[in-house]
């Protein structure tokens, strides 16, 4: 049972567009998230789309802004808008993309996993994960619990890839394997944090 891709998806590929540059793609971060939802396959949509649906259901709007400043390299400041708004608009402008395919079906199979069988594993990772700040991983583990697992993880590897301390040892490095593989992503999702191992 495979996903729909092999890649990262969901919001934390959304969070991936907010990078140093990310102005030179558009004018404001939602003119760049609506960019590259123009150009992505309905599957691709859909994911961040129950990405955000659950963020929004799940977690008050200040935990929100601490997991999209640590899962993205450079996000915008919360100053004029709050967590919950911005998925909000996120969430509206995956709706809005959907809204002109005629041929979107819903997601199926490994696709709908939400990693409920690993939610005590997924949470000792992130107590473990200490290169992180208090109140990333305490918002982690308030994701993992009231939202999925699964997005919880991917998270993770988003805030993980943008921490400036983050360093993993191998033992670490194949936990996360472990548990990625069994939600069934894809060869580079976990793969991404790689090269943050120790002697790597």
């Amino acid at each position: 049972m495979q996903r729909f891709t092999a890649f990262e998806f969901g919001v934390p590929w959304v969070m991936g567009f907010f990078h140093q540059d990310w102005t030179y793609e558009g004018e404001t971060a939602a003119e760049v998230v609506a960019q590259h939802l123009q150009g992505a396959a309905a599957d691709c949509v859909l994911a961040v789309r129950r990405d955000a649906r659950t963020l929004l259901d799940g977690l008050p709007s200040q935990t929100l802004e601490v997991l999209w400043t640590a899962g993205a390299q450079y996000m915008p400041s919360f100053e004029r808008t709050s967590g919950s708004e911005w998925t909000r608009t996120v969430l509206g402008l995956c709706d809005a993309r959907l809204s002109v395919r005629g041929d979107v079906r819903p997601l199926t199979g490994a696709d709908t996993e939400d990693g409920g069988s690993q939610r005590d594993a997924v949470v000792a990772e992130i107590e473990r994960a200490e290169f992180l700040a208090a109140e990333v991983r305490e918002a982690l583990v308030e994701c993992a619990r009231h939202c999925t697992p699964d997005l919880a993880l991917r998270v993770l590897l988003s805030c993980t890839e943008n921490a400036p301390k983050a360093s993993l040892s191998q033992g670490q490095y194949d936990r996360w394997e472990a548990i990625g593989a069994a939600l069934h992503y894809g060869e580079f999702v976990v793969d991404r944090v790689r090269f943050l191992v120790s002697g790597h």
